[in-house]
Order: C-alpha cells, then structure tokens, then sequence
C-alpha cells in the first residue's frame, strides 16, 4: 500500500487546493500523476523545484510521476498569474529549451524502465503537433463551454479592469489545450491526478472536467501554494536574476549562497519544502537554531542540503572551501581548486587590473604588482612598507619584495589573487 503522500506534503506546508476524495484515493491506489513544466528557458530555476520535489515525494509513496514538458501550450503560453501576454518563441528555440529541461530533470528522478513505478517523460507537442483545428474544435471544445472557462479566476482578471491589454484567443484557449493533456494522459497512461501551483488551478480542474465529461472518468488534482519571502520579496529572485539550476546560468557557489542568506522566517518555512528531512529532525534543527541563531545553523543545513540535491557532494565541498577563503581559513591549495567562475563569484566586486601573460611567464616582481603596474597600492613606497610589515599575501600566501609572480601561481590558469592585511583584496586579470 502507498505511503500518505498527501499527508507528506500537508506537514511541509504544500497544500494550497486538493479535490474532495483526492488523499483517500491515493491511500488507497498507486495511481500515475503530472506536473506540466513550461519550457521559457533552457532551464529550470528553482521556482520549479517545488514541483520536482512533489514529483519526487509522489514517487518514493509508491506513485507514478510523470514529467511533462510543455513542447505545444509552450508556443502559446500560461496566461495564469501574468499581466501581459507572453513573447512567443519559435520551434527551434522551444525544442533546445525542452531538450535542456529534460536532461535536468532526469538527474531528480527515477526513470529506469525496471523500476515498478519508473517516472516517464512526455510532451505534448508530440500528440498536439497532428491536431486540426476542426478536430480539436469537435472533439475538444465542445465538451468545455464558454461560461465555464470565462469563470476561472485566470481568465477573469485578465478580461477585468486589472488588465490594460485583455486577452488574446491564443490565450483565452490555454486552458482547453492544459485539459486535453490531462484528457491524454488519462488515456494513454492511466493518470488520474494532476498537481501544479495554486495558480494552475483553474487549468486543472478544466482537465478534471473534461475526464469526466468526454472519458466519463474520475480524475484528481492538487495544488500547491507559491512560495513567497517573509519580506515581500520575490521568491527565486536576486539582482542578478532567477536562481537557475544550471550551474552555467548560477553557479553552485551563488546557488548556495542564496540559500545561506535567507532570513530565519524564511530558513524555517524552507527547510521542510526542499529538503527531506524527517518531521522530527526538522523540528530538532529548529530547535537548535532557535537556540543559537548567531551561528545560521539552519540556513548552513538548508544551503547544504539543496545544493547537493541539485549539484551533488563534490560540489557542495567546493563550495564550502570557496565559502572558508573569505574567513582566512583557505590554503594556496583550496584557491586554486576552484574555476574561474565560481573565484569571480566568491570575489565579486574586488577590484581588478590587467597584466600581461608574457610579464606573468617572466616573473612579475611585487613592487610592479602592488603599485606599478596595478595601482593596488598608491605608490611603489608604500607598496615596500606593506611588505616590510608582512602584510601582503600572493593566493593567501605571505610573501616578501624578493617574491616573483609566475605562471604556478595562476588560479584558473588566468587569475592571481593579491591581499593586504585580512580584508584588502586586489586580482590580477592575465590577457
């Protein structure tokens, strides 16, 4: 028998609606169930890790997840909490941003054929991309009709005075084309549930509805609220943009520090919806955070814990090592285990000044790296004080006049760190 998965996300605060019925079924019956993502980008971001963990808590209770991505309504786009219709992209980018959707999600899930309730991956441009007009007029729309969709919240505050541009068509049909996916699905795989955030509701029961009226089935839906930030900030979201989970877009070192950085509000709500710790080590961390929370042990968990779920341990460790060098706690060793991005993160807004590779290969003398050719320091003078006192270090390294800067000292083959004092830090950029 499946474990509660209902109940499971209950206590992690991931319940915003479900459908009368919906928790007794799944107690009762391994079912299949869908999560559509929408392929905006090449990426997810970590808005979407809540429906992948859900994907993920659905399949260890015994359950069939299945991943879909939205390859056709991706062409029209969710009108579900949006101001404004949506840029429409073309197929070529549609097609590399599923691809790159698919290849993530692969990493969260189990889809190994030989496991009982092995996860599948779809896309409805594949059933969508064939369908006439007149066919999906006749064997779609007619099951729907107008009033019932010009009642969903969605379509309501777009055609109302919150909105100045309206709704298009292409739009206003989002939801019938979301419910023939749930209506396929139920067909071809059996799947009898579908979940989403709180603001696909209405897009979700439209395919309950039309189970029930062209297949005559019984068909279940759960959603989930949107995280939010205790500040009213948006969740997901820094000055830098979205927190992607590609390490290309965010790297794992910025990742984590989105994490480490949240509030405790925050660090409290976010450690039971993207972690999987059990009630009670959850309620025990808590307990000890709130005990001491000067030492951040919760957010240090939660940082932990999200990153390796979705960069994995060697990454994790080379955070941490990048996370120690700003405390003085690294090594010659540690800085130049790190790449180029991931020292430009953990350095950020360091100044920096240019020199050549030829000087580098040479031997840059200290003097010429302080002040001479970097303006580091104000003058070649002071650069000599600083050195007298044993305060300048190469990649954390003391270092005295007689020291020369050459090739084994680059960091990423084309950095070098220079440092006065614990806090004063200067690069030099090779070209």
């Amino acid at each position: 028998m499946p474990k509660n998965f209902v109940e499971e996300l209950r206590w992690r605060g991931l319940i915003h609606d479900i459908m009368p019925d919906t928790e007794a079924y799944l107690n009762e019956n391994s079912i299949a169930g869908y999560i559509g993502f929408d392929p905006t980008a090449d990426s997810l971001h970590i808005g979407s890790l809540v429906q992948i963990l859900i994907l993920m808590h659905f399949q260890q209770a015994g359950h069939r997840p299945i991943v879909l991505v939205g390859g056709a309504t991706g062409m029209i786009g969710d009108p579900s909490g949006k101001s404004d219709e949506r840029n429409l992209l073309d197929a070529e980018t549609l097609q590399k941003n599923c691809d790159g959707i698919q290849n993530q999600l692969a990493s969260f899930l189990d889809f190994d054929a030989s496991t009982p309730n092995a996860a599948v991956l779809v896309n409805n441009y594949d059933w969508m991309k064939d369908f006439s007009l007149i066919d999906f007029s006749r064997d779609v729309g007619k099951h729907i009709s107008v009033n019932y969709m010009m009642a969903k919240d969605s379509v309501k505050k777009r055609l109302g005075s919150e909105s100045k541009v309206g709704m298009s068509f292409t739009e206003f049909t989002y939801q019938l084309l979301q419910g023939y996916d749930f209506l396929h699905l139920y067909e071809t795989l059996d799947c009898k549930l579908q979940m989403g955030g709180s603001d696909q509701w209405g897009n979700i029961t439209t395919g309950t509805e039309l189970v029930r009226r062209k297949a005559g089935g019984k068909a279940f839906a759960i959603t989930c609220p949107l995280i939010t930030k205790a500040d009213g900030t948006k969740f997901g979201k820094t000055e830098g943009g979205n927190i992607w989970l590609d390490k290309k877009r965010t790297s794992p070192y910025k990742f984590y520090q989105y994490w480490l950085n949240a509030s405790d509000v925050d660090a409290e709500n976010y450690i039971k919806i993207f972690t999987f710790f059990k009630q009670e080590e959850i309620d025990k961390r808590i307990k000890e955070h709130q005990e001491a929370p000067h030492l951040r042990l919760l957010q240090k968990e939660l940082a932990a814990a999200v990153t390796t779920l979705v960069h994995g341990s060697e990454e994790l460790e080379k955070v941490l090592k990048a996370s120690a060098i700003l405390f003085g706690k690294s090594t010659e060793e540690d800085l130049k285990t790190l790449d180029a991005q991931t020292f430009l993160d953990v350095f950020e807004g360091v100044p920096q000044a240019s020199v050549s590779a030829a000087s580098i290969a040479e031997g840059l003398d200290m003097i010429a790296a302080l002040a001479a050719e970097t303006n580091f320091l104000a003058s070649n003078g002071e650069a000599r004080r600083a050195l007298k006192e044993n305060s300048i270090s190469v990649n954390k390294k003391k270092v005295t006049e007689a020291y020369q800067i050459g090739n084994t000292d680059r960091i990423a083959d084309r950095y070098v760190l220079l440092q006065r004092g614990k806090k004063n830090y200067f690069i030099l950029t090779i070209d």
